[in-house]
């Protein structure tokens, strides 16, 4: 009978841990009150305006009394951070493999780098999406060889690429010199060149 009833408890007891670390890992909801702004909230809540918009979907800054925002949590904004960056990753090594399958291990880094070198230049989008995705900005996404499985050396290459190895020495472009007669590429300010590929700014 003793034993019977330190087995409830203990299974009582675990199943309130888990309970509890759910609803850790959940949303809670704010509701708005008279004189609430985004950024009022976003001060109450320790979050940034554009988490809460992100969360909760809106598209505009205007709120009206009574409406329930969905506050995310420290636990889950990690998760979205760590989601966010895994799929970071995954983008950029669907672009390696694309544009640099058959280049040695340090030029599929390279070609990483340069996605990389894009973000910090005012020029590009500040984001890994928005540069791959820019429009013509890379043939594999154009003609669809971008959306073909990764290896793991790209995949590899794409994390030390995101940790900040830039084997193309700062380059913003990269090209195959047997592959393009284009005279605005050419023109480029050449800085390496690893395995078939032109590195350039």
């Amino acid at each position: 009978m003793k034993v019977t009833l330190v087995v409830l408890l203990l299974l009582i007891a675990f199943g309130s841990t888990l309970l509890c670390a759910e609803h850790s890992l959940a949303d809670w909801t704010y509701t708005v009150k008279r004189g609430d702004t985004l950024y009022r909230v976003a001060q109450k809540t320790g979050l940034t305006v554009q988490e809460i918009r992100g969360r909760t979907g809106l598209n505009r800054y205007h709120l009206k009394i009574g409406e329930r925002l969905l506050i995310p949590t420290a636990a889950s904004r990690r998760e979205d951070n760590n989601a966010t960056a895994a799929g970071n990753v995954g983008l950029l090594a669907h672009l390696i493999q694309g544009e640099a399958a058959a280049e040695p291990y340090v030029g599929k880094v390279a070609v990483g780098g340069v996605v990389m070198n894009r973000i910090q230049n005012p020029r590009f989008p500040k984001t890994i999406a928005g540069v791959v995705y820019q429009p013509h900005a890379f043939e594999s996404v154009s003609n669809g060889i971008f959306n073909q499985p990764v290896d793991n050396d790209s995949l590899k290459a794409a994390g030390d690429a995101i940790r900040g190895w830039d084997p193309s020495g700062g380059a913003l472009y990269f090209f195959n010199p047997a592959k393009t007669n284009n005279p605005w590429i050419w023109a480029r300010n050449v800085v390496t060149q690893i395995g078939r590929h032109i590195f350039a700014r």
